[in-house]
């Protein structure tokens, strides 16, 4: 069968690759698209985990319907209910309307709220078993990685974690499915951008995942977007640890601004500037109103340093900015080092505004005196932002 990858003995991957949807969620760009990851168990008992948003249904059940030819689908296991997972729920129950649905009491109550479904229930606790014949299917609940309902998949012969959104990326799958098929950095970034703008808000939720599946051997993790990874598990675990604990990756700056006639971003290329003549050579600058925020935050996510600006704008902060801020302050980042710039014309207010959510939030230390300059810059107005870059430099530069 086309486009079905046996990752084992009895498994499949039938996911589909979408890369005619602009905006996951309707928010964040899918530049390169997205996969839908869904697997097939064909033992005894056969086995789906999770299905694949609805807009792709019709090549999915292609798959599965060639694969199992005369055979029955005796269960589908939802691990999250988030329509981009459970969307063709439906559709398949319809073509096998035997099938249990699999999941715990909390995906019930979605599934009856989405898709006004409410028999064929196999309720689940915790590490409960499921047994298809060869394999054995056991479950583990994270809440909150990232919906109350979310749990995971273990399967205890193949040593597989089907894992739902954690060390998932956005990133279709490009022909290859595994990791060591694709160009991994690419999908690393991906999966950076992914995790710090869906899971983000999650880190403590997270690290009570680790630790309740930390008694597992797992031999190959298997998400619901991106790439199967079989031969860099510990590679990406490692960043999801350090992710949900906010630990940057590098010393590196991002620099954000907002600008309406480029007198901000002066002082942004002065800055950035600096920071190169002090020795940082991770330096990112991006103007907030061209850049979706997605890719800024990923980076925020990835340094230590994060430099902000910001014109007046209705006598507070540029609306751009002020999104931008708003969902660091709910994401709860922390494990940084803040500089801060603005300029003002006949009022103030976006130099100040930074400066108080730098010093609103735990864990966030603005370095470097804030200034706001009148206007645009003037010779004196440079070096007094240039001090803000040396200032970060030294402290990155400290903690080598």
């Amino acid at each position: 069968m086309h486009n079905v990858v046996n990752m084992c003995d009895d498994v499949y991957w039938v996911g589909t690759n979408d890369r005619k949807t602009d905006r996951f969620e309707n928010m964040w760009p899918l530049d390169r698209g997205v996969s839908y990851n869904s697997y097939l168990i064909i033992d005894e008992k056969v086995a789906v985990i999770d299905t694949v948003e609805f807009g792709t249904h019709s090549s999915y059940l292609d798959k599965i319907q060639d694969m199992l030819g005369d055979k029955k689908v005796d269960y589908i296991v939802i691990n999250h209910m988030e329509p981009d997972h459970s969307g063709s729920l439906k559709v398949l129950l319809t073509n096998y309307p035997e099938a249990k649905i699999v999941g715990n009491k909390k995906t019930f109550a979605m599934i009856k709220g989405f898709y006004k479904i409410d028999h064929n229930f196999y309720e689940i606790a915790e590490g409960d078993e499921l047994d298809l014949g060869k394999h054995k299917l056991t479950f583990a609940t994270i809440p909150m990685v990232h919906w109350p309902e979310s749990m995971v998949t273990y399967d205890k012969t193949t040593k597989i974690l089907f894992s739902n959104d954690a060390f998932g990326t956005f990133g279709a799958l490009d022909g290859g499915i595994f990791d060591d098929e694709l160009d991994i950095d690419f999908y690393e970034d991906e999966m950076r951008r992914y995790y710090s703008n869906i899971v983000g808000k999650y880190g403590a939720q997270v690290q009570n995942a680790f630790k309740k599946l930390a008694g597992l051997e797992i031999k190959c993790i298997a998400p619901s977007h991106g790439p199967i990874w079989r031969t860099q598990i510990e590679r990406v675990m490692k960043h999801y640890d350090a992710w949900s604990k906010f630990e940057p990756e590098d010393e590196g700056v991002v620099v954000v601004y907002g600008t309406m006639y480029g007198n901000t971003a002066k002082s942004a290329n002065a800055v950035a500037r600096q920071l190169a003549k002090e020795g940082i050579k991770n330096i990112r600058v991006y103007d907030a109103s061209k850049t979706h925020m997605s890719y800024i935050i990923r980076d925020i996510w990835k340094y230590k340093g994060l430099i902000i600006g910001s014109c007046a704008y209705n006598s507070s902060v540029y609306p751009p900015i002020e999104a931008l801020l708003a969902e660091l302050k709910l994401y709860g980042v922390k494990n940084k080092y803040l500089g801060v710039f603005g300029t003002y014309a006949w009022s103030g207010g976006g130099m100040k505004a930074i400066k108080e959510f730098g010093e609103g939030m735990r864990g966030i230390e603005v370095v470097g005196e804030p200034i706001d300059v009148f206007c645009s810059p003037t010779p004196e107005d440079y070096t007094k932002v240039e001090a803000i870059a040396i200032e970060m430099a030294n402290r990155l530069k400290s903690e080598r």
